[in-house]
């Protein structure tokens, strides 16, 4: 796993903090110095969290759990869509449905909804409907994509929340911590970090800062993703080579068993055969004499 450099911190902005009368007394570990009235973010510790998050979820993602992404802010929207679907994990960046991780199974006949609509399309019925009743559902499914085309293939709670802005993002924050789902978030000077369970002091209001982050966190990602894969190919393998090891000396002693049944069979027939044989030429013999 790539560590990130301090300078590439700063040269993405991350180091900005917000206004000295806006921020929370419980980011002063995280800050370094304030300038011209802004909080300037401790780069190094910045750094430092940012690790220990990425090999958190490396972990999260190697044990086969989803990550949920959510950023419903203008400057993320784009770029958590983007990261989030590289690493095929779901992603929140319009409004946050209610419910969304405490009512799960609701969310989950929702999304089932939008398949039923795009099976109807499939097997003809859409056509058998009228065209008000037509428009309706079309609109219906374009809602539903809106708000949750990015989570329908999320069967189950996720493993991890990652929030981008956690003042903004409160309900959700909330919802988690219910269902004590590990929290890791951006967080600025103006939020309180004891929400999070894994927290990276950022500017969360910079694209460049956003992007910087989410590029380091979904490389973890998609790390952890491909040792998942290598041990499950490796898994596969083993079981193949048991099935075949156990398999194999099975086969033969089968195959050792029925020719040797039907050797045996042989031998027992041929003496039979033999005495036939001689049978039948005792009975032709006195029939050719008389011819």
């Amino acid at each position: 796993m790539a560590l990130v450099e301090v300078k590439e911190l700063l040269d993405s902005g991350v180091h900005f903090g917000h206004l000295t009368r806006k921020w929370d007394p419980n980011m002063a570990p995280y800050i370094y110095m304030e300038r011209n009235g802004i909080h300037i973010i401790n780069l190094y510790k910045t750094a430092a969290k940012l690790e220990e998050a990425s090999q958190a979820l490396a972990k999260i993602a190697t044990s086969g759990r989803k990550i949920l992404f959510v950023a419903t802010k203008k400057q993320a929207k784009d770029i958590v869509s983007e990261k989030a679907g590289n690493v095929n994990m779901p992603y929140i960046t319009e409004r946050w449905p209610g419910g969304m991780l405490t009512n799960f199974v609701t969310i989950r006949k929702a999304v089932k909804k939008m398949a039923t609509i795009d099976r109807m399309k499939k097997d003809g019925t859409f056509l058998t409907l009228s065209k008000k009743e037509r428009l309706q559902v079309d609109r219906l499914r374009a809602k539903l994509e809106k708000n949750l085309g990015s989570i329908s293939d999320m069967t189950r709670l996720p493993g991890a929340l990652f929030v981008i802005d956690i003042k903004r993002e409160h309900i959700a924050i909330k919802e988690a911590q219910k269902l004590n789902i590990p929290i890791f978030a951006m967080v600025d000077t103006n939020c309180d970090p004891r929400q999070v369970d894994y927290v990276i002091p950022a500017n969360d209001d910079a694209s460049k800062s956003i992007e910087k982050i989410l590029t380091n966190v979904t490389d973890a990602i998609a790390e952890g993703l491909a040792v998942r894969k290598v041990e499950k190919d490796s898994k596969d393998a083993e079981k193949t080579a048991e099935a075949t090891a156990t398999k194999d000396p099975k086969d033969e002693t089968t195959e050792a068993k029925v020719e040797a049944s039907e050797a045996k069979t042989e031998a027992t027939e041929a003496p039979k055969a033999k005495s036939k044989a001689k049978k039948v030429a005792k009975e032709e013999a006195p029939v050719k004499e008389e011819e």
